[in-house]
């Protein structure tokens, strides 16, 4: 492993690379969703290891980095769809431990609430980092089902009981679970759903 002492930049080639690459992901990660309609969206994907390599960079090196926060770690400026938020998501489920190492080190580090508004965006790559999700619409969240069964699968495999304690979310999951809910999640509360 080496262990860069500055910043370093990332090339056009390394990024057409980097996009084969997650694009060939995508399609090896596609096989367990079983939906054709959803492709990869490679500028999503390539923005979002580019996030999580600076982001791991800037942890690393702390020396004359925060005036180029903004530079680094850049907003994502396409619209959030289904494909960008899954491809997004091959680099950014990582990126809740790098913020939670940075949290740590740092409580007051600004790199922190860049890297919190970034997933409070992708939010499916959070899924068990505590993040305030009060705004989130789950209904227009969760419309695709694709995307809904995998947020769901992702709550459960993390046990995330902030979000499936949700009353949306709390009752998907317990339609899901059906009569074997105590098999999958025994802990779980039912929560009143006020319908």
């Amino acid at each position: 492993m080496t262990v860069f002492t500055d910043i370093q930049q990332i090339s056009k080639k390394e990024e057409q690379e980097a996009g084969n690459y997650f694009e060939a992901e995508f399609e090896n990660e596609r096989l367990e969703f079983l939906s054709s309609e959803i492709r990869c969206h490679k500028e999503a994907a390539v923005w979002a290891a580019k996030v999580l390599y600076h982001s791991t960079q800037l942890y690393l090196i702390r020396k004359n980095t925060a005036k180029d926060l903004e530079k680094l770690i850049p907003k994502l400026k396409i619209t959030a769809d289904t494909s960008s938020l899954l491809s997004a998501d091959l680099s950014l489920r990582f990126l809740p431990q790098i913020a939670s190492l940075l949290h740590a080190a740092d409580p007051d580090d600004p790199l922190i609430k860049i890297l919190e508004d970034i997933l409070t965006q992708f939010h499916y790559s959070a899924v068990g980092y505590h993040l305030d999700l009060g705004k989130v619409n789950w209904e227009k969240e969760l419309k695709d089902k694709t995307y809904r069964k995998l947020y769901l699968e992702r709550i459960v495999e993390k046990k995330a009981y902030e979000l499936a304690e949700i009353p949306y979310i709390n009752k998907l999951l317990i339609a899901d679970f059906g009569i074997y809910k105590d098999i999958y999640w025994r802990d779980l509360k039912i929560v009143e759903h006020g319908d």
